[in-house]
């Protein structure tokens, strides 16, 4: 299956190079470019791409805006950050905005090739600095919020997302529960069911909103 793309950056060199890399791959096709966030929203309406790689600056509207509205009205198109910024409030933002990932652009070639496909996926892209970050964010919120929706976890899915929420992969919460990979996945769908969540991204953020999982604990 053919993997579609959508590159959203303001300048047209990096464009280029990742168009280069990313066409190198049979299975990879770059369907559109976009210079700024609205040209990212019409294109990813037209083309409909299973992946976009969003730059945060761009003007006109930037990367976290045009996040937001994408994943709101194309809830299939996954979304990857890409800055040059390593700050904590991008990592954040970014998805809190809805994003599935989120890399550096001086990150290695066969990263960035890497995400995508695990984007592509349905999974998200949550590297142990960015759940680091997270996890020092909620140290600073004393008071996590209610989700009744937690109540229609079985123990076990309650299980599965700590762990989510830990960073483990599901091969790691397979080893650590003593479980096959593919009943970890269909734990870990529950969730995303029940949670009315979009990928494990979204699960991370909301155990560490409600206070499923503690910073320290």
């Amino acid at each position: 299956m053919t993997l579609r793309v959508l590159l959203a950056d303001d300048q047209t060199l990096v464009r280029a190079g990742f168009r280069k890399l990313l066409e190198s791959e049979p299975d990879v096709d770059v369907v559109a470019e976009a210079a700024d966030g609205l040209e990212a929203l019409q294109a990813a309406h037209r083309f409909r791409p299973d992946v976009v790689l969003m730059d945060i600056r761009m003007p006109r509207l930037d990367g976290l805006a045009a996040t937001a509205r994408l994943v709101a009205a194309l809830p299939a198109t996954r979304v990857v950050v890409l800055t040059t910024f390593d700050l904590d409030e991008y990592v954040f933002d970014a998805l809190r905005a809805g994003a599935s990932g989120f890399l550096l652009k001086d990150a290695p070639p066969e990263e960035l090739v890497h995400a995508l496909r695990v984007v592509a996926a349905g999974d998200a892209l949550l590297a142990p600095s960015v759940t680091r970050r997270l996890i020092e964010e909620f140290a600073r919120r004393p008071v996590p919020r209610a989700d009744d929706r937690l109540r229609a976890l079985t123990p076990r899915e309650r299980e599965v997302l700590v762990l989510v929420a830990g960073g483990l992969s599901n091969s790691e919460i397979a080893a650590r529960l003593y479980l096959g990979e593919s009943t970890v996945k269909t734990h870990l769908t529950g969730v995303l069911t029940k949670l009315d969540l979009r990928d494990r991204a979204q699960a991370v953020m909301l155990a560490y909103e409600t206070g499923v999982v503690r910073p320290g604990g």
